[in-house]
């Protein structure tokens, strides 16, 4: 018995460091990106696709990957996935032009997006046990959350050293072991009876998805005139066609039926609504921090570091706290300290004390709250669909970080360029100035010194107006998701038991 259990919490180990390394390419790459710039000079636009592949590709895979990962056996979509992010983060680190690069954060997504649905099955599968199930996905979550805080600490360290090659390298040793550790400790598994994959349904569901993500991320700053509402209709048309699609299969590849259950709706409504404000949060003051207050890239990452260690504590707690007090008073508990975060956010002077402390109730609140809710759906969700309920539980979080990202911050960069628009400069400074607040640094620099402070003051007032109209926004919409999850989970409901 106690070798059957150190095998357990070995397996879990193994899937942990391979989700640690997906958590955090997700952020490293952001505060690599200057020296990136340096090195391979990248236009604007394929900056911007640089970034936001990795979210955009990885967002829309993961439901076909939990689906196929299920047919096809979870450890062995785990270990080729994690052999396909190892082979890509060699192409990423040796790009010696900008489309070599996203061509590696595609294969990284894509590699990622086969890891991330088997993580989570096979701890629904290795824990048969519901309170150590809840143990195990405590520090699946922590390890997730972690994760992105820790991309940006460990990317700055990088690159002040070593160059932005190294953000990819370091992937490459995590790699080599843990396939090998997988390989002899992971059990094999797959749902029984399941039929061949539904490529026509595979097709609808990543690229209505990521027709989706780009319109959302498009619409705002390009307007109604651009190829973005095209996008975005078309985006919702394939998944709608989708759904409908996978109600009329047998053996569908999400199971759309998983939304009639309330409890799984509660918790896929509340972890998107969360990532979507916390997500453009930690964008924003990580924004205010190196801009504002002009810190380097590993000042800004430690800075940023009460996050991290708040969401390890809050997700490696809430699993015993969830037993002791249900799943209403966790929730309550983790959503309601994202609120008052935001509204301290909004309501007090921005200081680094103050954004210190939201980042401690942003981590303790992400870390109680998504743990919870990703208890409830995996418990909520037959055995049998291990894979798609966790492929709709990261789906959530991942496209949640990205849609947070995409509408809070095109709000954000809205009221921060009418907040800037009244500097008197020449076309092309305004257009720099209004364009982010990293543009009017980059001007005042080329001022005189009046001038020069001038501009840097109108600008962090304009961006400290846009981080307190987007964090009464952010407060709002938790806040309605979090009486939505209430209402939605049924009193006495236990995450930690079979449904």
């Amino acid at each position: 018995m106690r070798s059957r259990t150190a095998n357990r919490w070995a397996v879990l180990a193994v899937l942990c460091a391979s989700l640690l390394l997906v958590a955090m390419d997700a952020t490293i790459l952001n505060v690599a990106l200057p020296s990136l710039i340096d090195d391979l000079e990248p236009d604007a636009y394929e900056q911007l696709w640089i970034i936001d592949i990795y979210g955009l590709v990885l967002g829309g895979l993961l439901i076909t990957a939990g689906a196929a990962g299920d047919r096809w056996g979870r450890k062995t979509f785990f270990l080729v996935g994690f052999l396909l992010f190892g082979v890509a983060s060699i192409v990423s680190a040796t790009a010696d032009s900008p489309g070599r690069l996203i061509a590696g954060r595609v294969l990284l997504a894509v590699g990622g997006a086969m890891v991330m649905p088997s993580t989570l099955s096979l701890i629904r599968n290795v824990f048969t046990d519901p309170r150590e199930r809840g143990t195990a996905i405590g520090i699946w979550a922590s390890v997730a959350g972690a994760g992105a805080a820790i991309g940006p600490v460990l990317g700055g360290v990088l690159v002040e050293h070593y160059g932005w090659s190294a953000a990819f390298w370091v992937n490459v040793p995590v790699v080599v072991v843990t396939v090998v550790a997988g390989w002899l400790l992971l059990p094999e598994s797959r749902s029984p009876g399941r039929t061949r994959l539904d490529w026509l349904g595979a097709a609808q569901s990543v690229f209505g998805m990521i027709s989706l993500v780009w319109g959302i991320k498009h619409l705002a700053s390009d307007g109604l005139a651009s190829s973005a509402p095209v996008a975005l209709l078309a985006g919702l048309g394939l998944l709608a066609w989708f759904a409908r699609r996978q109600l009329q299969q047998t053996d569908p590849l999400l199971d759309v039926r998983l939304f009639a259950n309330r409890p799984f709706l509660a918790g896929a409504i509340a972890t998107l609504m969360a990532m979507m404000a916390v997500g453009a949060a930690y964008f924003l003051l990580s924004l205010w921090l190196q801009y504002v207050h002009g810190y380097s890239p590993v000042e800004v990452g430690v800075r940023m570091l009460p996050g991290a260690v708040a969401t390890l504590v809050g997700a490696l707690t809430a699993p015993w706290l969830v037993r002791r007090l249900g799943v209403h008073a966790m929730l309550a508990l983790g959503l309601g300290a994202l609120v008052v975060a935001f509204v301290a956010l909004a309501a007090l002077p921005l200081t680094y004390g103050v954004a210190a402390l939201a980042l401690v109730a942003f981590g303790l609140g992400d870390g109680l709250a998504i743990t919870t809710t990703t208890s409830v759906m995996i418990s909520a969700a037959p055995p049998e669909r291990a894979g798609s309920a966790a492929a709709v539980e990261e789906t959530c979080y991942e496209l949640g970080i990205g849609f947070g990202v995409a509408l809070l911050g095109t709000i954000a960069a809205v009221v921060y360029a009418s907040g800037v628009h009244q500097l008197p400069l020449s076309e092309p400074g305004r257009t720099a100035v209004e364009e982010s607040i990293g543009g009017a640094v980059h001007v005042a620099r080329t001022q005189g010194t009046q001038v020069s402070a001038y501009i840097l003051e109108v600008a962090r007032s304009a961006y400290l107006h846009a981080v307190t109209v987007t964090s009464v926004i952010s407060a709002a919409l938790i806040a309605i998701a979090t009486v939505a999850a209430l209402a939605l989970i049924p009193r006495g409901f236990r995450a930690d038991a079979e449904h």
